[in-house]
């Protein structure tokens, strides 16, 4: 990858904090907690957030939502003069898309050891034999991307157990007031 050294600035860090904003959208959905933002010389040209799930459309990634919006806006498949940053390292579909368009930067927060393809498992962006060579920083606001997404596979997990520990069809225990209420016509006796 062209890689340069992870000296971030202040105005990459708000950048990645509207990307964090994004994920957290993303959580509200029930979609995996990816967020991004597209800036063109310092200003926010779009955003995005992981929608697959909710749009039946595997290439809904929070990468390529903000990438469709910034290239509609601007009217143009080449983003030469655009950054993208991102609470998940890119995957390969969104790597090559990227490079495609011709960011000139990509800053993601969280490595993906299962699907990055920007070192976390490949790098893409470091072929050489490919005809764009866009610079790709890692590790911004890091942590707070990474724990993003272990809290919400933890509470995915959590759901998980508790459903497997109801048998089907089985009423929960615990307070009424966790309880749907009845429905008018199952109480009312008139």
């Amino acid at each position: 990858m062209s890689e340069q050294p992870n000296v971030f600035t202040p105005a990459d860090q708000h950048a990645m904090r509207i990307a964090l904003d994004q994920a957290q959208n993303a959580w509200l959905v029930g979609e995996v907690p990816v967020g991004a933002v597209i800036l063109r010389e310092g200003q926010v040209i779009a955003t995005g957030y992981n929608r697959p799930i909710t749009t039946h459309d595997p290439t809904a990634h929070a990468e390529l939502v903000a990438l469709r919006h910034a290239a509609q806006l601007l009217e143009n498949y080449r983003l030469p003069e655009c950054e993208l940053f991102v609470t998940l390292e890119p995957c390969a579909m969104c790597a090559m898309a990227l490079m495609h368009a011709r960011f000139k930067r990509v800053v993601f927060g969280a490595s993906d050891p299962k699907t990055g393809a920007a070192g976390g498992v490949v790098d893409l962006f470091a072929q050489r034999q490919l005809n764009h060579h866009t610079v790709v920083q890692g590790g911004l606001l890091a942590e707070a991307c990474g724990q993003l997404l272990r809290d919400f596979f933890a509470e995915r997990r959590a759901q998980q157990r508790q459903q497997r520990a109801v048998p089907s069809g089985a009423i929960p225990t615990g307070d009424a007031a966790e309880l749907p209420a009845l429905p008018p016509h199952l109480t009312d006796p008139s």
